[in-house]
């Protein structure tokens, strides 16, 4: 821990101290051309569409994707956890997907702590591999468990068993079919080879295994049982053929096809988890690996009856919860994030509200202070999560708690407490994430009617407003071809895109607060979301820290 004085700020040469600021993130809020599959161009949105006509040197894009929030390329879509980190930290860490690209291309990963744990299970027992099977991107990687499996065979790995989770989210509906054929043909090389290497059972991603936030156990014990049990309704020889007979199920897609096990020709599952078993989940983003995790690791466990609570060697791709520190094993260390913005400020006497619901509460706190849990100063900061809906989709109730969020804030500035408000509102995302068009619509106009709330509050109290998004999703709500145009499938139906996108997204300053002449600088090549911090600290009165990534404004006199 460094010194009182080390965190010290420089006072800004030009820009005062003691404005109330307002940090507003609209989750899944991205720039795109305007259309029809739009959502956040054809809801009505007046007042961010009165930040973007208004003052051109104080509205602007940045880039919230690829290498500008610590992944490995620019085809790789942003997400919330990276984002918030990126806002928070104020510089660009390797990330989730990166870290564990590092940590295979070098090898490290198998002489790492993790894997010689499982690797024990090897000589007389399974390895199995648990996660989500797609090469989205978000949550896991299929060349990443290719390489994972290739390792671990000629590590010693003799019998290995995947558990495999369909798609369908941040990839194309039906992509899930090709993805088991080029993992069946890497276990068929490996059987060639005297590896005992089989798919062992599946399920959609939203109905087996992945939930999070404790939104629906349910999820997670259909996977459970799938996995450790070898219980499913469906059973299967093979795992091409579970996948394409479940999806000719009326009103069947990938992301909710029902839990298969595989069995044999004795009708006896080929992969059940047992007692000396080693598992790896390969998804290396966290938020829905937590609850699986809990129920692979916990002794004293209530949530549902797991029937059997073999005794394993289970390790995560990365550390899912820092706080929890849960997995206690895992293959990639995480980035260790210093030194964020919120400590900063803390430091230097800035008080700082805080503001979600439940799906989004973890980004505005927790990822925002570089995956660290609690407050940095209790006097200082207050911290409050809004129950989301639970047990239901995000489209049936699109509103989500936009005006709770907005409430909570308008009260935070005009208590005159504190001197920062950061909310995440989280509608634009959680619900294009259905994939449901007119739902996306009515939350972007949600989303819009609680900034104006927020931005109100702040002219009451003369203040500063900063609007700007984590990423990208509600902007393009559909799949398209080379030119650009909506993609159509075999049938004729257009190609509904529920994941996030590479799009830019949004900064808007503004308010009485603003000092004469701030305007965004127009040098940068290509800012993105780690150059947020600086500004913010900037509209404080401070000056960042030499190794921030630079600030968006200047000030002309």
């Amino acid at each position: 821990m460094a010194s009182n004085s080390a965190w010290k700020l420089d006072d800004h040469p030009k820009l005062p101290k003691g404005k109330t600021i307002a940090l507003i993130v609209l989750d899944g809020w991205g720039e795109s051309a305007p259309d029809e599959y739009n959502c956040i161009h054809t809801a009505p949105t007046p007042t961010m569409d009165s930040l973007k006509n208004g003052r051109p040197d104080t509205w602007t894009l940045i880039k919230a994707h690829g290498t500008a929030v610590g992944l490995p390329s620019e085809d790789d879509m942003g997400n919330s956890e990276v984002g918030h980190n990126a806002l928070g930290a104020g510089r660009i860490f390797a990330q989730g997907a990166k870290l564990c690209d590092i940590a295979l291309a070098s090898g490290k990963i198998f002489d790492g702590e993790g894997f010689k744990y499982v690797s024990e299970s090897f000589e007389k027992n399974t390895l199995h591999f648990v996660g989500l099977l797609s090469d989205g991107g978000v949550h896991s990687r299929l060349d990443q468990l290719q390489l994972l499996i290739k390792g671990s065979a000629e590590r010693g790995a003799k019998r290995i068993r995947v558990h495999i989770l369909t798609d369908g989210r941040d990839v194309l509906d039906g992509s899930s079919v090709g993805f088991v054929e080029i993992l069946e043909a890497d276990l068929a090389k490996l059987r060639e080879n005297g590896v005992d290497a089989q798919i062992a059972s599946g399920g959609g991603r939203m109905y087996v295994t992945l939930d999070r936030y404790e939104n629906d156990w349910g999820v997670v014990k259909r996977g459970w049982d799938a996995q450790v049990l070898g219980e499913a309704p469906h059973k299967f020889k093979n795992a091409v053929e579970a996948v394409k007979t479940l999806r000719k199920e009326p009103g069947a897609n990938d992301q909710y096809l029902p839990p298969f096990v595989i069995v044999d020709d004795a009708g006896k599952a080929v992969g059940p988890i047992v007692d000396g078993d080693a598992v790896v989940t390969f998804n290396f983003r966290a938020d829905r690996m937590v609850m699986h995790a809990k129920a692979l690791e916990y002794e004293d466990f209530d949530k549902f009856d797991r029937v059997r609570f073999p005794k394993i060697r289970y390790a995560g791709m990365l550390e899912y919860d820092g706080e929890l520190k849960l997995p206690s094993r895992y293959l990639v260390s995480p980035p260790e994030i210093d030194r964020t913005s919120g400590e900063y400020l803390t430091h230097n006497g800035v008080s700082t509200f805080a503001c979600s619901e439940t799906v989004k509460f973890g980004h505005v706190t927790f990822f925002w202070n570089g995956n660290r849990s609690g407050y940095f100063n209790e006097k200082l900061e207050q911290y409050v999560e809004i129950p989301s809906d639970s047990g239901i989709s995000f489209n049936v109730k699109p509103k989500m708690k936009a005006l709770e969020i907005a409430e909570k804030a308008r009260d935070a500035i005009l208590s005159g407490k504190f001197d920062q408000v950061r909310v995440n509102l989280p509608n634009s995302d959680m619900v294009g994430h259905t994939g449901d068009i007119d739902a996306t619509v009515v939350a972007c106009e949600a989303a819009d009617v609680a900034v104006k709330m927020i931005l109100d509050a702040i002219e009451q109290v003369k203040g500063i407003y900063v609007v700007t998004a984590d990423h990208g999703n509600a902007e393009d709500m559909v799949k398209r071809d080379k030119a650009g145009k909506p993609a159509l499938d075999k049938e004729g139906k257009l190609q509904i895109l529920t994941s996030h996108t590479l799009k830019p997204v949004p900064i808007a300053i503004g308010g009485p607060g603003l000092s004469e002449g701030v305007r965004f600088r127009k040098d940068l090549e290509t800012p993105g979301l780690a150059n947020v911090a600086a500004t913010v600290m900037n509209l404080h009165g401070f000056v960042a820290p030499a190794d921030y990534e630079p600030t968006l404004i200047e000030v002309v006199e």
